[in-house]
C-alpha cells in the first residue's frame, strides 16, 4: 500500500511529576533509549526507530498529555493540510523549525476534545538507529520490555465524533473500528488508522476533555507481552490489567502505570488494515468483550482513570 500524506504517529509528549523517577521507568523497564535531556524534558526512542526521538517527558505539576506529533511524507504536505484543516473550521499555528530539538517546522492544531497535535515532515535521524548495512536485528541487546517503537495513543474527551471527523476529512485517516451505543447512535470509541495498522490513534468518550487514556509501545510478539508482565511483577509496577487480548484491533496487551499515574500499554499483534476493508463495529452491550476479549468485562479503573 502506498502511504502518502500522514504516515504514522511520530512522537508523544507527556507530563510527569518527577523526571528523575520517570526516566528509569521508561528507559530500564519499558526499554526505551534515552536520547538526551534538555531543561525539564527528556527524550527517548524505541530501539527499532530511525528518527531521533518518539517520546518526550516533561516535568510538570500534573501528569497527562501535552501533544502528539504525526509525521507526514513531505514538507509540502504541511501546506496542503493547513488549507484542509482551515476548510473544516480548525485554526492552525505554524511552529518554526528548531523549536523542538531535531525537528523541522510544524503545523499545530487542536480538536474538539481539546487535544493538541503537530504535523511535521523533518526530524533528525538517530545517531545509533537500526542498522542498515548487512543489518543485525539490533545494535545492542534490547532491555526491559524491549519496546520497539511508540505505537499509538488513546485519548479521552466529550466530542469524540467531532475530533475523529477532522482526522478523516482533513487528514485522510480511516475509521477501522468503533464502539457504538446502537440505541442512541452515540459513538463511544473510534479507532483510526493512517497506515495499514489496526489503529494509529483512538478517541474514547469521557466526561472531561484533553485527557489521555494510555500511551502504547509496540512489542514484537505475545511472548514479549508475557515478558512485560514478568517485569511489572518483579519491579512492583502498578498493574491495570493483563496480559490479555482485545476484541477491537485483536491486539495482545498489558496495561500498567508509570510513577506519575500515566497509563502505559505494551501491545503486539493486531490485524492488518487496508482502505477497502469494511468498518468493524461493536455494540455497547458487547463492550466488555470488545475491550478485553478473554475476560469479557471491563474493570472500573480502566474506565475511569486517565490523566
Amino acid at each position: 500500500m502506498a502511504i502518502t500524506g500522514v504516515m504514522r504517529p511520530g512522537f508523544v509528549q507527556m507530563r510527569v511529576l518527577d523526571l528523575e523517577e520517570a526516566i528509569p521507568h521508561y528507559r530500564d523497564r519499558i526499554g526505551l533509549e534515552l536520547v538526551g535531556r534538555s531543561g525539564d524534558r527528556a527524550f527517548f526512542r524505541g530501539f527499532d526507530e530511525f528518527d531521533r526521538h518518539s517520546v518526550i517527558l516533561r516535568e510538570a505539576d500534573m501528569p497527562g498529555l501535552d501533544r502528539i506529533g504525526f509525521k507526514v511524507c513531505r514538507d509540502s504536505d504541511l501546506e496542503i493540510f493547513a488549507d484542509r484543516l482551515q476548510a473544516t473550521g480548525v485554526d492552525v499555528e505554524w511552529i518554526a523549525a528548531g523549536e523542538e530539538e531535531g525537528v523541522g517546522r510544524k503545523l499545530r492544531f487542536a480538536v474538539p476534545t481539546g487535544h493538541i497535535f503537530d504535523l511535521y515532515a523533518d526530524m533528525e535521524l538517530s545517531a545509533d538507529g537500526p542498522p542498515t548495512k548487512n543489518p543485525d536485528v539490533w545494535h545492542s541487546e534490547p532491555r526491559g520490555m524491549r519496546a520497539m517503537r511508540y505505537d499509538h495513543s488513546a485519548l479521552n474527551g466529550i466530542d469524540v465524533a467531532g475530533s475523529a471527523r477532522i482526522f478523516v476529512e482533513a487528514l485522510d485517516f480511516s475509521v477501522t473500528e468503533e464502539l457504538v451505543d446502537e440505541a442512541s447512535g452515540t459513538r463511544l470509541g473510534i479507532f483510526l488508522s493512517c497506515s495499514n495498522k489496526a489503529h494509529d490513534i483512538a478517541f474514547l468518550a469521557g466526561p472531561e476533555d484533553a485527557k489521555i487514556h494510555h500511551t502504547s509501545f509496540r512489542l514484537e510478539s505475545w511472548n514479549d507481552v508475557g515478558n512485560a508482565a514478568d517485569i511489572i511483577s518483579r519491579y512492583d509496577i502498578s498493574l491495570d490489567i493483563g496480559p490479555t487480548r482485545h476484541g477491537i484491533t485483536r491486539g495482545q496487551t498489558i496495561y500498567f502505570f508509570d510513577p506519575s499515574g500515566n497509563r502505559n500499554e505494551t501491545f503486539a499483534g493486531g490485524y492488518d488494515y487496508y482502505p477497502d476493508n469494511p468498518r468493524r463495529s461493536w455494540g455497547v452491550e458487547q463492550a466488555g468483550k470488545a475491550i478485553f476479549y478473554y475476560e469479557k468485562a471491563l474493570n472500573d479503573r480502566f474506565m475511569t482513570v486517565n490523566t
